[in-house]
């Protein structure tokens, strides 16, 4: 359907009201009139005649385009071709579920998303190698800061691990390599999980993949990736490349595609610092020790000083910052260094947050970029490894009350690109028959909108709009998770219709 002239007839509009986080969803029915990819009126239904094509909507409510603010692009993509790894609950599990997984065209088994910190054995090369054999075989944690590899994995990387798990940088590397496929591969495989995630209202992603996205994105776009807006980061190793290049946070990098057609959805976001470890692997950075291991508070896996240096170097060439911190220690540092050095962007995560670090993500103008379903996907870790800690775990309506700016995404691969999932959490605080999780921390659904969404349905905004089969206020945990998707438009383009 061309973006120019469509009309979305008969909905139930959620707008901004005021100047804070509040959203008004409309009882009366409206059409949304667009043109040139943007809104350019809301009336009362059948008020103003039809200037072009029209969408009925069947008294859908709509709301505008959702944003997942933190994805691992390709390693979401291509953990559609990777055995699901979640169910294991003992390395012994998992390592069963490995000895019959595919051989992938290069030789490799890989699995993903399992989650080791309360399983009753500990994982060991002879446990993998007895069930894997001679086939390099590799298992990334859901957290993406460890992998287990069998011998021969360890033997193809050139790597030795006693008990065959590599953690933090090294893991890393490994996530790297594995993810290092043919290009047209990868890129197939981003078009497929793009489309997917537009049927679930995504319009726009950022996107933290390890590589040089830069040349990366416009590929895709003239691959005929059309699913949504980007904003790629890069990471220290690139900073020079980047400054070299002239990137500058929030430029568009336009794409002239086959037909001559200016496509503009790719922009440049910001500098990625992993300044700690995770909870999952227990190297997240924190004040108190992990049980059973009193010499372990996690690693801060850049020194205060270098973490200022890279801010102060990154905000001198107009370069955002995303600064991965999810101990209380890891958040504080990078607090301090966003204060330092004057730069400006995000923190991701901040899972553990000091009471008197709250008010400083106002002060200092830093967003708070958090995936609120590892609060209730990780509520038993943090029971068992943060026990001891006394910083807040998870919060968000604290970082709202203290001003901070929120915004919602999924980390994935590591929960599913689902906006609706984030909103479920962060409402609900819970996604099984348990009560909520510190229901302290719930917000309201008129917030955990806000911190979904980049733009508002207002004339003049651009038409990246959803339409739902029901009414959000109505539902409950399940019934916002499940939250039925019956149109996604992009700046008036159809990107999913039901």
């Amino acid at each position: 359907m061309s973006a120019l002239g469509v009309e979305v007839g008969t909905v139930r509009a959620v707008r901004p009201v005021g100047p804070g986080r509040e959203f008004l969803l409309d009882d009366e029915p409206v059409d949304l009139h667009l043109a040139d990819g943007r809104i350019v009126d809301i009336a009362p239904t059948g008020a103003l005649p039809a200037r072009g094509e029209v969408i009925e909507a069947d008294g859908a409510w709509a709301v505008p385009g959702l944003w997942d603010n933190h994805v691992h692009t390709v390693q979401w993509a291509l953990a559609a071709e990777r055995v699901p790894l979640g169910a294991a609950d003992s390395a012994a599990g998992a390592a069963r579920l490995m000895r019959d997984a595919p051989v992938l065209p290069d030789g490799r088994r890989i699995g993903t998303g399992f989650r080791d910190a309360l399983w009753p054995d500990r994982p060991s090369v002879a446990a993998l190698d007895a069930e894997t054999g001679v086939v390099p075989t590799y298992l990334i944690n859901a957290d993406v800061h460890s992998v287990w590899l069998n011998s021969a994995a360890l033997a193809r990387e050139g790597f030795r691990g006693d008990d065959g798990l590599l953690r933090e940088e090294d893991a890393f590397e490994i996530s790297r390599r594995l993810n290092a496929v043919d290009p047209a591969h990868s890129d197939e495989a981003v078009i497929r999980a793009g489309a997917a995630a537009a049927a679930r209202g995504v319009t726009g992603l950022v996107d933290f993949d390890m590589a040089w996205n830069a040349d990366a994105w416009p590929r895709r776009i003239l691959a005929g990736f059309a699913a949504h807006r980007v904003e790629f980061a890069f990471y220290p190793a690139d900073l020079d490349r980047a400054i070299a290049a002239g990137l500058r946070t929030g430029e568009r990098l336009a794409v002239t595609d086959p037909t001559g057609l200016v496509v503009s959805l790719v922009r440049v976001g910001s500098l990625k610092v992993i300044s700690d470890g995770s909870l999952g692997t227990r190297t997240a950075a924190c004040s108190h020790s992990y049980p059973g291991d009193p010499a372990n508070f996690g690693v801060l896996t850049v020194p205060p000083d270098e973490l200022t240096a890279l801010l102060t170097t990154a905000a001198g060439a107009g370069i955002e910052v995303a600064v991965h911190a999810i101990g209380d220690r890891a958040v504080t540092a990078a607090l301090d260094a966003f204060g330092a050095s004057g730069a400006t962007g995000s923190m991701e995560h901040a899972q553990l947050v000091r009471h008197a670090d709250l008010a400083r993500f106002g002060r200092l103008g830093v967003r708070a970029s958090v995936q609120p379903q590892h609060a209730v996907d990780d509520r038993d870790l943090v029971e068992h490894h943060w026990a001891e800690q006394t910083a807040i775990g998870y919060p968000l309506a604290s970082l709202l009350s203290a001003g901070a700016e929120v915004r919602f995404g999924s980390d994935a691969p590591v929960a599913p690109l689902d906006p609706w999932h984030a909103i479920a959490a962060a409402v609900w605080r819970t996604d099984d028959d348990r009560a909520a999780w510190h229901p302290e921390e719930r917000v309201t659904l008129d917030q955990a909108l806000e911190a979904s969404v980049r733009t508002s349905l207002r004339p003049g905004q651009s038409a990246d709009i959803v339409l739902l089969g029901s009414d959000p206020r109505t539902a409950d945990a399940a019934g916002l998770r499940t939250m039925p998707v019956t149109t996604t438009l992009l700046g008036g383009r159809l990107t999913h219709l039901a």
